[in-house]
């Protein structure tokens, strides 16, 4: 006589797990058709876009822009300092114009002497500012701040 053998629970969420896998990679093969169809559409649509204009002709109708030089200007002040002590300075861009950086430099390098302290941005980035620290004589020099319109 046989024996009648009865399927685990563990079994059974086994066989649905297979059956599932197997469904999905169905699904699968069958979404991969439709993919094709979706670059069509994409591509049918940017050409919609395009109005049928030709690479050569969309380049022709960009506005030509600036050179980033133009964009880019470098303002300079002078500085001078009495013989030991501290102070603030301060470079401004042109109105409407935006620091993005800053630097210093004295007359006399050879004449060491000043220690930068701090540098940043003005409050509303319409310039730069220093705070230089004198530690012997008398002291000048060019502060540059680079700005950008």
């Amino acid at each position: 006589m046989y024996k009648r053998m009865r399927l685990s629970p563990a079994m059974v969420v086994a066989l649905i797990a297979l059956f599932c896998s197997l469904t999905g990679v169905a699904a699968g093969v069958s979404l991969a058709k439709a993919v094709p169809l979706a670059k069509r559409a994409l591509i049918a649509d940017n050409s919609k876009k395009l109005q049928g204009k030709t690479a050569a002709q969309i380049v022709a109708s960009v506005p030509a822009v600036s050179s980033v030089k133009s964009l880019v200007t470098m303002k300079t002040s002078t500085w001078a300092m009495a013989a030991v002590g501290f102070q603030s300075f301060s470079v401004s861009c042109d109105p409407g114009q935006k620091a993005l950086g800053g630097g210093w430099d004295q007359l006399n390098p050879a004449a060491a002497g000043v220690v930068p302290l701090s540098s940043f941005p003005t409050s509303d980035d319409s310039g730069w500012t220093f705070w230089l620290w004198n530690t012997v004589a008398a002291h000048s020099g060019t502060l540059y701040v680079t700005c950008v319109t």
